[in-house]
């Protein structure tokens, strides 16, 4: 008797978001090493638009095989938040480097160091956590533990963004640099919570299924 199994039989979503999630690693690693050497500004924010680029073409994969594809691994909606919020990391982080050039500011100071940092090491977890997601039903607690780690690393991004507005308010007697460096430290601080986004799904969908 013929049967028809209504289970996905590839891995083109899982492949999609692990790509995606190198990719936002990669934009993280550009932009630490944009503002730790402080040289060749322009080829290094020239290769930070292509990586970015990189990543709306593997956002625009995964509306596309959700558009088409009947049978889902999990919910569409769910698909949908994860796709995005991976691109918006690489978008920010895109962003804060794109703002440096335009703005023609100086050499990142301390600060915008340590928020490179934070956001490497985030998007690393992501990363790392990210081929979790084919076995979500089997991997709970592995990935809720990654979820834990990834707000802690968020909460830290957010500690340094307060240290770092509170410094440049304290320290800055032009009113343009302060406000260049505000919006800069947004991106960056954007990034990170948008890394916890990533986390919020990949805990809800390893809830859903557990």
């Amino acid at each position: 008797m013929f049967k028809f199994n209504l289970m996905p039989r590839d891995d083109r979503f899982f492949d999609l978001f692990e790509v995606s999630a190198q990719n936002m690693v990669r934009a993280a690693e550009s932009l630490k090493e944009l503002v730790y050497s402080w040289e060749n500004i322009d080829q290094k924010v020239e290769d930070l638009i292509k990586i970015e680029h990189q990543g709306d073409t593997i956002t625009h994969e995964i509306m596309f095989q959700l558009n088409r594809s009947f049978i889902t691994p999990f919910d569409r909606e769910d698909i949908t938040q994860l796709a995005h919020a991976l691109d918006d990391v690489t978008d920010l982080i895109q962003a804060a480097a794109d703002a440096m050039v335009l703005y023609k500011v100086k050499a990142p100071g301390q600060r915008a160091k340590e928020l490179a940092d934070i956001l490497v090491q985030t998007t690393t977890e992501v990363q790392r956590v990210m081929p979790s997601l084919r076995k979500h039903n089997a991997n709970l607690e592995k990935i809720l533990s990654s979820c834990v780690e990834i707000n802690r690393l968020e909460n830290l991004g957010d500690t340094i963004y307060r240290s770092a507005l509170s410094e440049l308010f304290e320290d800055n007697t032009e009113t343009a640099e302060l406000i260049k460096w505000r919006e800069i430290y947004e991106h960056m601080e954007g990034a990170t919570d948008m890394c916890e986004d990533v986390a919020n799904v990949l805990e809800g969908v390893a809830l859903k299924h557990a």
